[in-house]
């Protein structure tokens, strides 16, 4: 037996076992879609990310960093230069009294941590210099940092007049010579990292965005994969429904009329999908219901029904009424226009149809 509403597909026991063959394509379908938003919520993401963080720095300057490479010195060779300027100042014969921590207690120094916030000494130096797990000093103006201490400690806390004072500030001119001799390397050599890390960041960011262009291209495939599924499916349904009959087509064309101007141009755009000739849009719509597939037909049938329920849902809901559609008329008119226009066109076309030749 045929079932009214086209829900149903054949008749017997086979129908329920259809119907679940239907859902869980479906389903499947519903779970790739959701995984495709997923993955395109990333990749704009990602790209809305990418375009508050771009580098300032150009891809040419890597090329320049090649040309000037030579006149580098490695990061080694720094620190090479570093140690001699160490050695020399420790090996200096006013050092001994810095090559070792101050014994507080010894010297009964009782006041010397109020006085100094961080001691500092060269056996402590070296010892961080040659660090093997992290600890160590990260470049050499860690260390400079850490020698200027050692004087200036001695310094703060020696009266001025006194021999460590004097000896301390002596090294400490002496270290200062020596470090501008250096400086102009050690400026060098960062700005040599600096573009070694600036390269090394535009490259990653580089594969990223081909990685996420490559995933875009999946999922544009994927897209258009999943857009087929659905046509194969849709058709494979119709061809399980019955045909709508010419009283269904009948009552379809009628219950358009009834439609809102918003639904109607729903309606007529689901004609225009499965039609590519048919212009929605144009000024005058001539719609022959029966020149309509029948994949067309029973989502034009469901759409109206649906649309029409909801409408009287919301007229109940609102207390709408003749009286109150009258008083509106005013304001409704413009809109329904368009609804009048498209409504006249199919009655035109059924009247073609139900006209006879005389005798």
């Amino acid at each position: 037996m045929d079932v009214a509403d086209g829900r149903n597909f054949v008749v017997g026991d086979t129908v329920h076992t259809e119907v679940d063959g239907f859902r869980h394509q479906v389903d499947e379908i519903f779970l790739k879609v959701d995984r495709l938003e997923q993955n395109v919520n990333e990749i704009e993401q990602f790209y809305l990310t990418l375009k508050k963080k771009q580098p300032n720095g150009s891809k040419g300057s890597s090329i320049v960093k090649d040309k000037d490479k030579e006149r580098h010195l490695p990061q080694l060779d720094i620190w090479s230069l570093y140690f001699c300027i160490n050695f020399q100042i420790s090996q200096h014969k006013w050092a001994w009294p810095f090559m070792q921590p101050v014994d507080v207690e010894g010297l009964g120094l009782h006041d010397y941590y109020e006085v100094i916030d961080k001691p500092m000494d060269f056996s402590t130096i070296k010892n961080q210099m040659e660090a093997k797990d992290g600890t160590g000093y990260k470049n050499v103006r860690e260390i400079c940092s850490d020698v200027r201490l050692v004087f200036k400690n001695a310094m703060k806390y020696n009266d001025e007049r006194s021999d460590v004072h004097v000896m301390a500030k002596t090294l400490l001119a002496k270290f200062e010579e020596k470090w501008l001799q250096l400086l102009p390397k050690v400026t060098e050599e960062e700005k040599r990292r600096e573009d070694e890390e600036a390269e090394a960041l535009l490259d990653m960011q580089l594969a990223q965005e081909a990685a996420q262009a490559k995933m875009a291209r999946d999922i544009s495939n994927e897209i258009y994969e999943v857009d087929m599924q659905l046509e194969e499916l849709r058709e494979l349904v119709v061809q399980n429904c019955r045909k709508i009959s010419t009283e269904e087509k009948r009552k379809l064309g009628a219950a358009l009329t009834k439609l809102s101007p918003e639904d109607i141009s729903k309606a007529l755009e689901i004609v225009a999908e499965n039609n590519p000739s048919f212009q929605a849009t144009a000024e005058e719509v001539d719609l022959d219901i029966d020149a309509q597939s029948e994949s067309t037909l029973w989502r034009l049938k469901f759409f109206v029904k649906d649309a029409l329920e909801v409408h009287a849902k919301s007229s109940a809901s609102t207390g709408g009424g003749n009286n109150q559609n009258h008083t509106n008329s005013n304001n409704i008119n413009s809109n329904n226009k368009r609804k009048k226009e498209i409504c006249d066109a199919i009655a035109r076309t059924a009247k073609k149809k139900s006209k006879k030749p005389s005798s």
